[in-house]
């Protein structure tokens, strides 16, 4: 069965959140006898609502291009992307895209402000913008910051505004492109234990990016691993299936830490789907 349609009787009754049919991105090059680079070609994939799902890679294989097509930032060159049952066709609120730098918090502003920001462009009432951003910072921990400059707090913390920003505005889906890749291992480390909780909080349907398989076994329900470009495609889904919180030392967890690594290193060659145990 192919990637985009796995064997994964526990989770296919559940609505859909995203489903990428066909999906092909080719960008084109300016100059004469230059060919276009095809980026993703024939990309299948369904990722159920709540459902936390990793897409692993190694550089260059398209994982960002995914992402910015799954936010509406890309236009598919064929194919498409369902956000519950409707056509993908620019930015939409309701998928929140978390980036891997802090460059996209304010400077100018603090952080409540930063936390603020969206709703203010949206028109959101006074009253139900402090209500929101009181209730994302006890979530992400930063209360006692709220009003500190991103100068004068660390980078976890910034990626904390970062990620209170985006659910102040209370998206379906939370869009994460390497959200960690900055930041120091022990940071890393709590960050992900964060962020996991955040999710099982509010049980929002993340698409998260990493080429950090660790990262991937600790916060995925199962992880798509994409092929190397170009013509990238997703070469193989694994319902990784451990009980959380995850443990680094347990046989299982190192049995599929081995299974992904082989899957980025070349693998089969074949889409397939697998569940652990």
């Amino acid at each position: 069965m192919g990637a985009g349609n796995p064997r994964l009787t526990d989770t296919q009754a559940q609505p859909q959140a995203l489903v990428i049919s066909g999906l092909s991105k080719m960008f084109l090059r300016s100059g004469p006898g230059l060919e276009g680079y095809c980026a993703l070609e024939g990309i299948d994939l369904t990722i159920n609502d709540g459902e936390f799902f990793c897409l692993l890679g190694p550089s260059g294989c398209g994982k960002t291009t995914l992402l910015e097509l799954i936010a509406g930032f890309e236009t598919p060159t064929e194919g498409q992307i369902l956000n519950f049952g409707h056509p993908v066709i620019g930015t939409d609120p309701e998928r929140g895209v978390v980036f891997q730098t802090e460059r996209a918090i304010f400077p100018w502003l603090t952080v409540e402000e930063n936390i603020a920001f969206g709703m203010v462009m949206r028109g959101i009432p006074p009253a139900e913008r402090s209500r929101r951003v009181e209730q994302n910072l006890r979530l992400v921990g930063l209360d006692n910051y709220r009003q500190n400059f991103p100068h004068e707090i660390s980078g976890g913390m910034k990626q904390r505004v970062q990620i209170a920003r985006i659910l102040a505005n209370d998206p379906k889906i939370l869009l994460m492109d390497e959200p960690f890749a900055a930041l120091d291992a022990q940071t890393r480390r709590r960050m992900q234990v964060e962020l996991s909780a955040i999710w099982t909080s509010t049980k929002k349907t993340i698409v998260f990016i990493t080429h950090d398989i660790s990262e991937a076994l600790v916060l995925a329900d199962r992880v798509g691993v994409m092929s190397r470009g170009p013509g990238a495609r997703i070469r193989r889904i694994i319902d990784i299936g451990l009980p959380r919180p995850r443990d680094h030392l347990t046989p299982e967890f190192a049995r599929l830490f081995n299974l992904l690594e082989d899957e980025i290193e070349g693998g089969s060659g074949h889409d397939s789907a697998v569940k652990a145990g």
